[in-house]
């Protein structure tokens, strides 16, 4: 797992670009509870998206389970690939498993998400 990224309890995970604009998906972990992904309900573009609440669905076999946006801000960019291939979010959660970019309203919001190494350990508290 990457070092530069942070999580949220609920476990999302954000990239931070460097641009103003972070990535975010879901963790391997959450991924691993859900099992085998079927559909993505993908937000829109331009979409306002609020720290806490919901901005998307993944369902799986299993479940469905909301997806909670870690910052507040406006979509710029969603994961297409995911409509036709929804087990990328399985496969490679890291990578081409994610769900959107969200431009930044206050980048001090990333601050209080949490360092990978810290999630990591929670993990094992389970």
């Amino acid at each position: 797992m990457e070092k530069d990224l942070k999580f949220t309890t609920s476990h999302e995970w954000v990239r931070d670009n460097g641009d103003g604009t972070v990535t975010v998906g879901i963790s391997d972990h959450a991924q691993g509870l859900l099992g085998d992904v079927v559909f993505v309900d993908l937000p829109e573009v331009d979409d306002e998206v609020t720290a806490g609440e919901g901005f998307s669905l993944v369902e799986s076999v299993k479940a469905a389970s909301d997806i909670y946006s870690p910052v507040t801000g406006v979509i710029v960019e969603i994961n297409e690939e995911l409509e036709d291939n929804p087990e990328q979010v399985n496969e490679e959660p890291y990578e081409s498993g994610w769900i959107a970019r969200i431009k930044l309203s206050d980048s001090s919001e990333l601050e209080s998400l949490i360092p990978s190494d810290t999630y990591l350990e929670s993990l094992d508290e389970e």
